[in-house]
């Protein structure tokens, strides 16, 4: 049987304020607290900044909270306060690294292996496939793999790019009620075929079964991606049943009507953190500049929490075995913000 979520992560957006309910805001001392680690933090390369380096005595505690209210809570939470006009590009990467660091560990993000990924439109400048954290307008509700997924603001659109996120909880239970059949399905997995440099150079598995709810370790948690199974089918891998499509086009509009989903505003210097698990997460449409110097810019974090029940085995895109593989490819300190814009700056002019 097939029990309801309920709880506190089982909220409704169209119930709920996120100023009220998720937003911390940082205190004077903590901002000074946060300049003395920055201040004292060597000059190291980003996966060697741990708690331990970047020292927070009275703000690591309350960060500390925050993550358990990530796992026992709402599942979101929104750090505002940190004086973004005050720090270059490349200290705030230390900062969002050194606060992230008391969350969880990063994890590598692709087969480029970044620990601290840029979430920007660069799609007029690679010539590669582009996800659609490196291109431009609104996004559908997805999760990643990661315990925890982190964005910090650098700088904002034009217009418009609210983060938009939905409670799986709130969606399970509502499924529940009315198309279990649909819910039940959900619980079955769906064949998947991931991106193929992913696999080129991680396990090497292609192709993977995914359940997109389960609730192996004892509580519910999803990992979806409407990509993943459309590409399965679209290259031959399998066929999806009338019963798979409808499970997963419903979900989707669920998340997507104004009484599930919230927008949340991350303005500049602002820090979001959400439960992988259990929220799921997009965009809306936003107004770019030209300037790739100017456009909006948000870096991101995959957190794994070593704490945390282990995410279940048919759960997840990529997994530890493709880490390794992924990490090979990283060379130190190339996701420094003032680098990595200096280097598409320079394909641009160069294209």
């Amino acid at each position: 049987m097939i029990q309801p979520v309920s709880g506190p992560g089982a909220w409704l957006g169209s119930r709920i304020d996120y100023r009220t309910n998720g937003l911390h805001t940082l205190s004077a001392p903590d901002v000074a607290e946060i300049d003395a680690a920055l201040a004292a933090l060597p000059d190291v390369d980003f996966p060697a900044i741990t708690p331990a380096l970047f020292a927070l005595p009275t703000l690591g505690p309350k960060l500390l909270a925050m993550r358990d209210e990530l796992r026992f809570g709402r599942g979101f939470v929104l750090l505002r306060g940190l004086p973004r006009e005050r720090y270059s590009t490349d200290d705030m990467a230390r900062i969002y690294v050194g606060l992230g660091s008391w969350f969880g560990v990063p994890a590598p993000q692709s087969f480029l292996g970044e620990l601290l990924g840029h979430v920007i439109d660069i799609s007029d400048i690679v010539s590669e496939e582009v996800r659609g954290y490196h291109a431009g307008g609104a996004q559908r509700f997805h999760t990643d793999t990661c315990d925890i997924v982190s964005l910090m603001c650098l700088r904002s659109a034009q217009s418009g790019g609210m983060s938009r996120i939905a409670s799986v909880g709130a969606i399970h239970d509502r499924l529940l009620e009315t198309r279990p059949d649909l819910l039940e399905t959900l619980y079955n997995e769906y064949t998947v075929r991931r991106m193929e440099r992913d696999a080129e150079l991680g396990s090497g598995r292609l192709v993977r079964r995914v359940a997109i709810f389960s609730r192996a370790t004892g509580v519910l948690s999803c990992n979806i991606s409407g990509l993943y199974p459309k590409r399965a089918v679209a290259y031959g891998d399998t066929v999806m049943t009338d019963l798979q499509i409808e499970a997963l086009d419903e979900l989707e509009r669920l998340a997507a009507s104004p009484e599930f989903h919230l927008d949340m505003s991350i303005g500049e210097g602002d820090i979001q953190f959400l439960n992988n698990r259990i929220i799921l997460h997009g965009r809306t449409g936003y107004q770019d500049w030209p300037d790739v110097a100017r456009r909006r810019h948000l870096m991101r974090l995959w957190l794994t929490v070593p704490s945390w029940p282990t995410m279940p085995a048919n759960q997840g895109m990529h997994g530890a075995d493709d880490h390794e593989g992924w990490l090979r490819q990283r060379t130190p300190f190339m996701e420094t913000p003032s680098r990595f814009l200096a280097a598409m700056a320079a394909r641009k002019e160069a294209a």
